[in-house]
């Protein structure tokens, strides 16, 4: 039962998110509320010269407007959650909503150059944990190898795919991601390869059986590690492949390549240094790292390392996504690894989240068979999307990243492509 004043509040938040949309939106996006229709923006292309997105939600109770506006993305999360509103898309609407957003950024940017210097120091205080660190880690890692295998392809890779075409099958684009991360560590058999974040072993399978190495991977996630163990051993490489249930502070030895595929957005801002340190320490001189990594636009980054959004609050506790000038300066802050190639597959990846959301609605039994409520469809559904309309706005992307340290030299020989006088491409060196 709601009080008045929970319902003068609901009025008050209604009434300024509906003068923001106004301002800011510039897509069609039409909002039922109590029978009435509030329409904005238009049909016509953007700023930017982007056809129009349409979208439409229906609010089912009238404290969604007061979550919205205290609770940015995490209250307008909550509130699809408990099914207080509805959308016939919800990819459309949460990318007509991330277009508003980002025309706000010029406001929200003043105000973090204000406060941030000073929110900054204080936050720096907070010690690091590697006890929180794994709880963090198993309350998403750790819901069940069931429910990652419903939605997952074969090889298990939880991480964006690489399309060779827009109609490859997930399979073979999770192939074509492993072997570009190959190809870009220039691996060579024999050699010894660390790799932190073990994921469900795909990357640590695809790389001894291909390419011949020796496969040192480390997760703090119990679920991963007894998934990754006896996977290995079923594939007959338990004599090149070790897992690992190590922190990645607490790994030694040094070895020839290392690898980590997203990863460090489980590593906090204030902890770039220590990851990045310890993977120069991890690697021989003449080493390479190979980092598959979502990245924030530089000029979101400042705000977002602090801010509470829908991913901190329901999925990845105690997550981060780093921007490519984050990873940059703590490289040279703490390691003389010099970034050597970068390769972006953004919207590779919003076509990887399209392809789990089909799969994980392809037999919606199973996931009531494992104990699944509808509210936790209703979360991934959200998760899902949000990250497919970010992807697809290019708000956040995914790279992949090779640094080197001094002694690193290429094992092989370089093809150059030019141009003979007749306009034909030939292939030098």
């Amino acid at each position: 039962m709601t009080s008045r004043h929970d319902d003068s509040l609901d009025r008050t938040a209604r009434t300024m998110l509906l003068a923001l949309c106004r301002r800011f939106v510039a897509d069609r996006l039409d909002i039922v509320d109590r029978g009435a229709v509030h329409r904005f923006g238009d049909d016509g292309p953007d700023e930017l010269g982007r056809p129009a997105l349409t979208g439409t939600m229906t609010v089912r109770d009238p404290r969604v407007w007061r979550m919205v506006l205290t609770g940015g993305s995490a209250g307008l999360g909550e509130a699809y959650l408990d099914g207080m509103w509805e959308t016939d898309d919800l990819t459309a609407v949460l990318r007509i909503l991330s277009r508003a957003t980002r025309r706000t950024d010029r406001y929200r940017s003043t105000i973090q150059h204000v406060t941030g210097p000073a929110t900054d120091a204080v936050r720096r205080l907070r010690r690091q944990d590697k006890h929180r660190d794994r709880t963090n880690i198993r309350a998403h890692y750790d819901l069940g190898n069931d429910f990652f295998e419903h939605f997952l392809d074969p090889t298990m890779m939880y991480s964006a795919a690489v399309f060779p075409t827009w109609d490859a099958p997930l399979e073979d684009a999770s192939k074509e991601k492993l072997e570009r991360l190959c190809r870009l560590l220039d691996l060579r058999s024999g050699e010894r390869v660390i790799e932190i974040g073990t994921g469900w072993g795909g990357f640590a399978v695809h790389a001894a059986r291909h390419h011949g190495v020796h496969v040192t991977t480390t997760t703090i996630s119990a679920e991963q590690h007894a998934y990754s163990t006896e996977r290995i051993a079923r594939a007959g490489l338990s004599d090149r492949i070790t897992v690992l249930l190590d922190d990645y502070r607490d790994l030694t030895g040094t070895y020839d390549k290392l690898a980590s595929i997203e990863m460090i957005e489980a590593v906090d801002w204030r902890e770039h240094d220590t990851f990045f340190a310890s993977c120069r320490r991890l690697l021989e001189p003449d080493g390479l790292m190979a980092l598959q990594a979502i990245v924030i636009e530089p000029q979101r980054y400042e705000r977002a390392k602090n801010t509470r959004d829908f991913i901190k609050a329901f999925i990845f506790p105690g997550g981060c996504l780093p921007s490519m000038e984050a990873i940059v300066r703590s490289i040279s802050r703490v390691t003389d690894l010099t970034v050597t190639e970068v390769d972006d597959y953004g919207l590779h990846y919003a076509e990887t989240l399209r392809r789990w959301r089909t799969n994980l609605h392809s037999d919606e039994a199973s996931l009531e068979a494992m104990g699944l409520d509808e509210r936790f469809v209703r979360m991934w559904d959200f998760y899902l999307c949000y990250c497919e309309a970010a992807f697809d706005e290019r708000s956040i992307s995914v790279v992949q990243m090779a640094m080197a340290r001094p002694a690193w030299r290429p094992h092989r020989t370089p093809t150059v492509t030019a141009t003979d006088r007749a306009g034909r491409s030939i292939s030098v060196g």
